[in-house]
């Protein structure tokens, strides 16, 4: 053997060794069996998920599909479908066990929309995932008339065409509001300016929400105005000033040769910095304008020749620059919420319509609210009541109030309250005492005087007995509370609890609760009657209630003495 061959021979056997040595702790390639095919494909949808709402102004958008296949053994095929035809398909895959998708699928229409993943394994089992989902505008009118809605949740953005207000300034956010949880917040010097383009003619309305603030003691709210510091002769101003510690809304319109003042009076002040929401709206036709507070007209006048909008480009929100600056009205440190813009003449009506859309319960487990100002709605729920006879709408203790007349009440839906064994209900009452007994608040089963479930609130000798009873299921037990006054308003108060019942009057209980045993039966009830005892309470003649009832609202739970003191006081 010559020296080349050994070394030769003595490299293999180092390679082999160094083979060897890499191997060491590593165990040897196996080959494994796949098993059976035991399973179907599973499909896991990332987005769009079941129930998703997409929100944007174009007609024609697009949505990014994001989902993942898994199977056991093999993924044979993958169809993507959007509401039955076929946008994607896919049968190579990398991981042949796993696939995860990204698929951007253009010119999804507004509507309702069905997404199908639809895969199949090696083995021809197929798994089918469908997810509803919807494209909406993020906004549609819910008011005859409405151009312009800015709910100030977070952007200063309209969201019927999804156009951004310009900030002027810093303007910030309340982190609070009347509705949505956020609401404009005025800040020193700033402001939102917005194109009056579409937006404005021969009438035109504005509705919004104020926590009115004193500092500055006087400021623009909404203005569009032409070129000038105070040409008052085109457009609106509406403006607020100090009035004795108050605060004074004031519109002024310009009809193109002079202008028109709607200031309003010492009833319509406001008391700034209570913490209290305000409603504000105002309306401009070709011959009248209006102001109102609350839902009540504030002042209105004639208007002749309508407004003028020449030069006026756009709007000011929250300050009375650049155009209506002179007098001080400047940026306003109030807070506003729920802007909204008309192309109608907004009626009392219509306004305490917008301001009963935007009611959140004020109380602490209030269930039902009728305020009586325009109808008989409650707010909470949102539906009317039923009507029987003609009862009226006539001047109440806050507004319009509930009057009674012979053979009339109203009915409201009771499983729409949800009411347990706790409940109660608070409301204004002015007597009538003829006649001189009448049911004011009944609810029972079928038949005429039943009273083993719901409850029955009348009244007897005039106003000199102010009765409760209430059914639990075996029984009924009875409160024959007091007398009360027949000339003034008084706040009555019914309170229901485990094993008692009372009526307090003015904050004051007219007798003792009254106990019993057992819970508060509803069996076999189905509505409320308001201002009657009919028609399931008539035996002993508690018909109809010539009263008025104002300001009634319904509770889940059980008030205190001192909650009901401060509901009177509100």
């Amino acid at each position: 053997m010559n020296m080349r061959t050994l070394k030769s021979i003595i490299a293999a056997i180092s390679i082999v060794g160094m083979v060897g040595a890499c191997n060491e702790g590593i165990d040897p390639i196996t080959k494994v069996s796949p098993g059976a095919d035991a399973s179907a494909p599973v499909v896991t949808v990332t987005y769009p998920a079941e129930g998703t709402e997409i929100k944007v102004a174009e007609i024609l958008t697009s949505v990014n599909i994001k989902f993942e296949v898994t199977d056991d053994i093999e993924i044979k095929s993958i169809v993507v479908k959007m509401d039955g035809a076929d946008i994607a398909s896919f049968t190579e895959f990398l991981d042949y066990r796993r696939a995860v998708k990204d698929i951007l699928h253009e010119g999804l229409a507004t509507g309702e929309h069905v997404l199908s993943i639809v895969a199949t394994d090696i083995e021809n089992k197929v798994t089918t995932q469908n997810i509803n989902f919807e494209k909406t505008p993020p906004y549609l009118p819910i008011f005859a008339g409405e151009t312009f809605y800015m709910p100030f949740d977070g952007i200063y953005t309209e969201l019927i065409t999804i156009t951004p207000a310009t900030q002027v300034g810093s303007p910030a956010f309340a982190g609070e509001g009347k509705k949505g949880g956020n609401a404009y917040k005025g800040t020193t010097g700033a402001y939102l300016s917005y194109p009056t383009t579409g937006l404005v003619g021969n009438e035109f309305s504005a509705s919004f929400w104020m926590k009115v603030n004193s500092t500055p003691d006087r400021a623009g709210v909404l203005v569009a105005g032409p070129p000038g510091i105070n040409t008052r002769t085109q457009g609106f101003r509406f403006f607020r000033e100090n009035a004795g510690g108050k605060q004074r809304f004031k519109l002024n319109v310009g009809n193109g040769t002079t202008d028109f003042w709607f200031d309003g009076g010492a009833n319509a002040d406001v008391v700034p910095n209570t913490g209290e929401w305000v409603h504000l709206a105002f309306s401009i036709s070709a011959t009248n304008a209006a102001v109102y507070i609350n839902g009540q007209v504030a002042s209105q006048g004639v208007l002749t020749g309508g407004v003028n909008w020449a030069g006026c480009d756009i709007f000011s929100v929250m300050s009375g620059g650049p155009r209506f600056s002179e007098w001080g009205h400047n940026s306003d440190l109030s807070y506003m919420d729920e802007l909204r813009f008309f192309n109608k003449a907004l009626t009392q009506a219509d306004v305490l319509a917008i301001i009963g859309s935007d009611y959140s319960p004020k109380y602490d487990g209030e269930v039902f609210y009728m305020p009586f100002d325009a109808d008989y709605g409650d707010l909470v729920g949102g539906a009317n009541a039923t009507v029987v006879g003609a009862p009226s709408l006539q001047t109440g203790k806050a507004g319009k109030a509930y009057a009674g007349a012979t053979d009339s009440y109203l009915t409201y839906p009771l499983a729409d309250l949800e009411l347990d064994d706790e409940f109660s209900i608070s409301f204004w009452y002015k007597a009538n005492t003829t006649p001189d007994r009448a049911g004011i608040l009944t609810v029972g089963p079928p038949g005429i005087n039943t009273r083993t479930s719901g409850f029955r609130l009348f009244r007897e000798s005039g106003a000199n007995a102010f009765k409760s009873n209430l059914g639990f299921g075996t029984g009924d037990s009875w409160n024959d509370g007091g007398s009360i006054s027949t000339t003034d308003w008084v706040f009555v108060t019914m309170v229901v609890g485990p094993g008692s019942h009372g009526i307090y009057v003015n904050g004051t209980l007219l007798r003792a609760e009254s106990t019993f045993t057992g819970q508060v039966s509803w069996a076999d009830c189905e509505f409320l009657s308001i201002g009657s005892g009919a028609p399931r309470f008539t035996e002993w003649g508690h018909l109809s209630d010539n009263s008025l009832i104002d300001e009634l609202r319904i509770f889940n739970r059980k008030l205190s003495q001192s909650e009901i003191e401060e509901m009177m006081n509100d």
